[in-house]
């Protein structure tokens, strides 16, 4: 008799437990970056970047004004400014001791922003996003240089890419 009762407690508790976790899944507010009703597109659209002073954080640049305007280019009248600073390195991860060069490398690009409100200059995102990308050193001169600058290009786009993320969850609050 005992075990009835305890089998029929047992349902009880877990029809409790099926309508609790419905009510509190049903309080989420989970809706996409970019919907329309957010007003992010339109808030990305009016940030205007830094300019930088490498062709590294040139190439950020230019991939995040891509992101945020959808390729229209940067905007005329910005509500929204991003101070940019930009810095890469590459260092080599398989040395080989016989010609005292590295076959291989990686690149990495780190990226510092603040995000402010032009009319008041708010600081509303401060933030640091890095990305890496790792590449084969031929031994001959050109392909090293152009492998360089492929590595530092991907790298560079995929920390735009992190930075534009940033920015469009700090403009849909």
């Amino acid at each position: 008799m005992s075990s009835d009762f305890i089998l029929k407690l047992a349902r009880a508790a877990g029809v409790v437990s099926l309508v609790a976790v419905g009510g509190l899944l049903s309080s989420c507010q989970v809706r996409p970056l970019y919907a329309e009703n957010t007003g992010v597109t339109q808030k990305l659209a009016a940030v205007s970047f830094s300019d930088v002073g490498s062709r590294v954080g040139l190439e950020v640049r230019n991939h995040l004004v891509f992101i945020a305007n959808h390729g229209g280019g940067e905007p005329k009248n910005p509500q929204y400014d991003v101070t940019l600073t930009v810095t890469s390195g590459t260092s080599g991860v398989i040395y080989l001791p016989s010609s005292s060069t590295s076959a291989a490398a990686r690149t990495t690009v780190t990226v510092s922003y603040v995000l402010k409100r032009i009319s008041d200059g708010k600081v509303l995102k401060a933030g640091n996003r890095a990305a890496t990308s790792l590449l084969d050193q031929p031994t001959q001169e050109f392909g090293k240089i152009r492998a360089d600058i492929d590595s530092e290009n991907r790298a560079a786009a995929e920390a735009a890419e992190l930075v534009a993320a940033d920015l469009a969850a700090t403009l849909s609050r």
